[in-house]
């Protein structure tokens, strides 16, 4: 696993959905102090209706010309243009088993809620066809992404479990503890 310094200032964290994209973003933002964007929160409009592309890519443009910043989402069609301003790619690269298995527990714990990372009153649901892009992530767009990472000049991390995750954070607060002492 790839060691990163605090210095890094935009990243980027991706992965299928469930994946825990917006926690990590979360908890990496409180460690490294720096600002999070989700993109399900620019993209999604009241009452999951989708923002216009134009208007989701300048928003994206806009949050990219910041000094800092922690975006997390997929959204492949600005994932070039992301990964041209990140300096690193934090890639969640976990079994369709666990991404399903988390993206029911969260529809049950925000059912009938919009939860903090998603766009302003989109009430927690899943579809079939959001299991179905779930279960389908590591044989359609996993090698995609691998692909896309394998050939970025930007650096990047790769985690296979929450188990990784958790020890890097670990690992980054420890850091953190031991420099301010």
């Amino acid at each position: 696993m790839k060691e990163t310094q605090p210095n890094h200032q935009r990243i980027l964290i991706v992965g299928s959905s469930g994946a825990g994209k917006s926690t990590f973003s979360r908890k990496l933002g409180e460690l490294w102090d720096l600002p999070i964007v989700h993109l399900d929160a620019l993209f999604w409009q009241p009452g999951w209706n989708p923002l216009p592309r134009a208007e989701f890519m300048t928003k994206v443009k806009y949050e990219l010309t910041k000094p800092q910043w922690i975006i997390d989402g997929n959204y492949d069609s600005s994932i070039e243009l992301r990964a041209k301003y990140a300096d690193l790619i934090i890639f969640l690269d976990f079994s369709n088993v666990l991404c399903l298995y988390r993206a029911c527990k969260r529809a049950w714990t925000y059912r009938g809620k919009t939860r903090p990372d998603m766009g302003t009153d989109c009430k927690e649901k899943i579809d079939w066809e959001f299991v179905q892009w779930i279960w389908s992530y590591p044989k359609d767009i996993r090698p995609k992404m691998l692909d896309f990472l394998a050939h970025t000049h930007t650096d990047v991390v790769t985690f296979k479990s929450p188990k990784e995750v958790d020890q890097w954070l670990l690992n980054i607060q420890t850091k953190k503890s031991e420099s301010s002492t």
